[in-house]
């Protein structure tokens, strides 16, 4: 199986090139983030009309007093059944869906941390608890969760509750750093591995999101899964940022079933 998710930043004259490379790279699978009730209906369009028989996107508040409400949506060669995710802050910021053949699918957009009222330490939270629960079904997370700061070649995270070198902001604290953590790290006794660690290690540093003046910036795409996958292939397609369609790189991935045990 074959995953493409991909921050889309909400382009408007770019969404038909935006498209074009979608659909030519052969997904299975697509999460996208950051569409906007210009795009939405376009990029649904699209997709049913190239032959992807679920096409879900989150629930979205018009009247939720946002200027820009930014929205998840995830399509599959197979119909998918929505789930809820309890507690989320921003219900159009995470969805998960069932797949036909049983794979739980849950793409997510995480608000950036000047966002107020703590809107993505409750959104890390409330995807957390909802993994963290047994379900007997191979599972994927995936999206923008816009963590780490950074990434050391020990395996350490560091959080944006956290300074340039690693002290925890007072204006932050504890709650926040471990939210952060929450999908990344908080996930592992569940089975959730991230899959671009997996099977890269942790040494390679990689960013899917620059500064577009300076040479730094952050991997703030991820994917993880559950033990039911192997990783094939995992990279980040960064021509698709360079070349303007996005600020963010999509990350594509090649899955395989893992056989159950005996």
């Amino acid at each position: 199986m074959v995953l493409l998710s991909w921050n889309l930043a909400g382009r408007v004259r770019r969404l038909p090139e935006q498209v074009d490379r979608v659909l030519g790279a052969g997904p299975d699978l697509i999460c996208l983030q950051e569409l906007t009730p210009t795009t939405l209906p376009r990029w649904r369009e699209a997709l049913l009309d190239a032959g992807y028989a679920g096409v879900e996107h989150a629930d979205v508040d018009l009247r939720s007093g946002r200027v820009r409400p930014l929205v998840v949506l995830t399509a599959c060669r197979e119909p998918l059944t929505p789930i809820r995710v309890a507690d989320v802050p921003w219900s159009e910021r995470a969805l998960a869906v069932r797949s036909a053949d049983g794979i739980e699918v849950v793409n997510v957009h995480s608000p950036i941390g000047s966002k107020p009222a703590l809107a993505k330490v409750h959104t890390h939270e409330a995807v957390q608890r909802h993994l963290a629960t047994a379900s007997g079904r191979p599972r994927i997370l995936c999206g923008d969760l816009n963590t780490p700061r950074r990434e050391l070649a020990t395996g350490e995270l560091w959080t944006f509750a956290r300074d340039q070198w690693g002290r925890l902001r007072p204006d932050r604290g504890e709650r926040w750093d471990q939210a952060e953590l929450a999908l990344l790290r908080g996930l592992e006794p569940y089975g959730m591995r991230d899959a671009f660690r997996l099977r890269h290690g942790h040494a390679r540093r990689e960013l899917s999101w620059k500064w577009p003046r300076w040479d730094g910036g952050y991997r703030l795409d991820h994917l993880l899964v559950s033990a039911d996958f192997s990783v094939a292939e995992i990279d980040y397609l960064h021509r698709w940022r360079t070349d303007g369609l996005s600020d963010h790189s999509p990350l594509v991935a090649e899955l395989d079933r893992t056989a159950p045990a005996a």
